[in-house]
């Protein structure tokens, strides 16, 4: 007889809040997008922010470029990193723009003219705009902590963020170049090598800082501790703001060379041989969990070897798209992205960073799991076109595990069968498995063999008090069984 355990699936209205809400925010940064490149045109012409924004389009793809290369063990959903984009180039720099003018004209009114621009280059502008860059990455942390699984997520949304508020800046920097230089067009150049040669990742190192000190915020237990994180890394990111505007701003070329080859320079070695060494500590935590997920039956031992490396699975996934074409390999991809997000959640549960509906966390990513390797198990050789000639000792065709809708509006995930179900009608023949199969399974559909040490439920998340089945629950006495089932 078939065993089930029921899933709540998500309700009609909190689907549409799911949907709605990142679509209504995409167009609200679109919009203020539109609204700074119509400040910018009716300031320096429209000739102008066309020449910068073609010009400002050269460094940002290589920028952001490089931060999804990073994100490549964990990708962060693709409707984040654009909203993390349009962030910095749409309400970001609208509300630097629109702030530091208007603290600008208030310090020429008090302190005399010209101090406007001295004091909004060197103080207001580090602190006004690391504040609304970094706002995103504080929402992200309050209200979807669980996208951020440690430093290098915070360094790519703020990464993405800053590049966003680079190429609005760059637009005005580039145009205003271009307006006021119609005749050599030598200014326009020395701008942009300055701005898309030399520090193409200025704003992003800044920003990074907040990215880290997010990261480590996610990562603690105390509200104390993640307040004094992000308020920590916030003051590094204006202190090297202010550094960089004020080397610039007061002191001569030579003072900001200086600053730029004994500060920066240092700093951004520094933070890539973090990022670095951050996605090895990724890759330990997934290589560590792999072998649970064999021995539990979610993900067949032979994948093991693939999913434990970027080359495996990338080997992997190119070996299905030319077997079984690029939906085969989308289906694969969600699947390793599946298992990773699954790894690195129980290695949160296990060092105590999530408490709060633990258990109910990781079900929803185990449900998660098991649907995406049945869509991959759905593909054509989606899951054994990696083994081009002969597969792995042990290696057999996985079972596909269906999930057919269930009453109430609950999704129904059945375990596999420990009887043989009754004789139905012919049918079309099932595939041929690519290889034989292997070893016999036990009862459950797992392999024959205890767990690995340690391997289970979360720590202190077991069923609720009083859980089992009702009273009175089981067969009646004396009856017998009905036709055709096994006693």
């Amino acid at each position: 007889m078939t065993q089930a355990h029921t899933v709540a699936i998500p309700t009609r209205t909190r689907h549409r809040r799911v949907v709605l809400a990142p679509i209504v925010g995409l167009v609200v940064l679109a919009i203020c997008a539109l609204v700074v490149i119509g400040i910018l045109g009716s300031t320096i012409g429209v000739g102008a922010v066309i020449a910068g924004a073609v010009c400002a389009l050269l460094p940002v793809g290589p920028v952001v470029a490089t931060f999804l290369w990073i994100d490549r063990w964990e990708p962060e959903p693709p409707r984040l990193l654009l909203l993390a984009f349009l962030w910095g180039a749409g309400f970001a720099a609208l509300s630097a723009l629109l702030i530091n003018s208007s603290a600008a004209v208030a310090a020429d009114g008090l302190l005399g003219k010209g101090s406007g621009d001295l004091l909004g280059a060197t103080m207001i502008a580090p602190f006004v705009e690391e504040a609304v860059k970094g706002l995103f990455l504080v929402g992200l942390l309050v209200f979807m902590r669980r996208e951020i699984d440690g430093i290098v997520d915070g360094v790519v949304y703020a990464g993405l963020v800053a590049a966003g508020f680079a190429f609005t800046e760059n637009i005005l920097y580039i145009g205003r170049a271009f307006a006021e230089g119609m005749g050599t067009q030598s200014s326009v150049l020395t701008v942009l090598l300055l701005r898309g040669v030399f520090s193409p990742f200025a704003h992003p190192l800044f920003t990074a800082m907040t990215g880290i000190a997010v990261g480590l915020a996610a990562a603690s237990r105390s509200i104390a501790a993640r307040v004094g994180w992000v308020l920590c890394g916030y003051l590094c990111a204006v202190a090297l703001h202010a550094l960089w505007n004020g080397s610039a701003t007061l002191g001569g070329s030579s003072t900001f060379i200086t600053v730029y080859v004994a500060v920066m320079v240092p700093i951004f070695v520094g933070m890539v041989v973090l990022v670095v060494w951050q996605r090895r500590r990724e890759q330990r935590t997934v290589v560590e969990q792999l072998p649970g997920f064999a021995a539990a039956g979610w993900i067949a031992p032979s994948e093991v070897e693939l999913l434990a490396s970027l080359t495996g699975r990338r080997g992997w996934r190119r070996a299905v798209r030319n077997r079984s074409g690029r939906q085969a390999s989308r289906a694969v991809a969600e699947y390793q992205a599946a298992v990773t997000e699954m790894a690195f959640m129980r290695a949160r549960i296990a060092r105590g960073a999530v408490r709060d509906s633990a258990q109910q966390r990781h079900d929803e990513m185990l449900l998660l799991l098991k649907k995406s390797r049945a869509k991959a198990l759905g593909m054509p050789d989606a899951l054994s076109a990696a083994w081009k000639q002969q597969p792995p000792p042990g290696w057999e065709p996985p079972t596909v595990m269906a999930a057919p809708p269930g009453p109430a509006g609950r999704l129904v995930v059945p375990r596999p069968p420990t009887a043989p179900a009754a004789p139905g009608p012919p049918g079309p023949l099932p595939p041929r498995p690519l290889y034989p199969p292997g070893p016999p399974r036990a009862p459950g559909g797992l392999r024959p063999g205890p767990p690995p040490p340690g391997f289970g439920p979360p720590p202190g998340h077991g069923p609720p008090p009083g859980y089992g089945p009702p009273p009175g629950y089981g067969p009646r006495p004396n009856q017998p069984p009905p036709p055709g089932r096994r006693p």
